[in-house]
């Protein structure tokens, strides 16, 4: 039981109100004299890391493969400046077997056969077989002997053509061409 009066009077002792010191009429000066000098110096070098300019060739499809095109295309990019360009480019080749198996199959065999022997290398085969190319509507040996009799009229290689008598495709490719590498010698200057 002590100990419980004891825990009381403890306790209000501890609860009772605390007295607040008096004010005095001290001041309190602060003196500051700091001087202060910064002296900076910076170097800074920024790389920045950009991805390089593309010049991108176009996709020159033929979406329909019963076509004799080819699709063709090409880009050249530099630092400064990128050109780029395709087209689409006929197929001869491909033209002459359409137009000789059309015939063919319309029952005009004698003018599929004389279709096919535009072509220098059919022309030899064919007066090889000993079976010439049709001529002027004739066949067999009245054709070999027109055709012996007319050599400047026979097929003749690409390579063999006389003076500058370009067709219209080839007079195309070499301009292209030459635009082309006009282009890329202007982007190396």
């Amino acid at each position: 039981m002590l100990r419980m009066v004891i825990m009381i009077v403890a306790f209000v002792a501890a609860c009772a109100p605390a007295h607040a010191q008096e004010a005095t009429d001290d001041v309190i000066y602060t003196d500051n004299n700091n001087t202060s000098t910064v002296d900076s110096r910076s170097d800074s070098t920024t790389k920045v890391i950009s991805p390089p300019p593309s010049a991108i060739s176009p996709s020159i499809n033929s979406a329909n493969s019963d076509l004799c095109t080819v699709g063709v295309s090409g880009a050249v990019q530099t630092q400064i400046l990128g050109f780029s360009t395709g087209q689409t480019v006929r197929d001869m080749n491909c033209e002459k077997l359409k137009n000789a198996k059309t015939l063919y199959d319309m029952g005009m065999k004698v003018a599929a056969v004389s279709v096919m022997c535009g072509d220098p290398r059919v022309f030899d085969a064919m007066m090889n077989a000993g079976t010439p190319c049709p001529y002027d509507g004739m066949v067999g040996e009245e054709a070999k002997a027109a055709w012996l009799a007319n050599k400047e009229n026979q097929p003749t290689e690409v390579g063999e053509k006389k003076g500058l008598d370009l067709s219209e495709d080839e007079k195309s490719t070499l301009w292209g061409s030459g635009v082309v590498a006009g282009l890329f010698f202007l982007l190396l200057l």
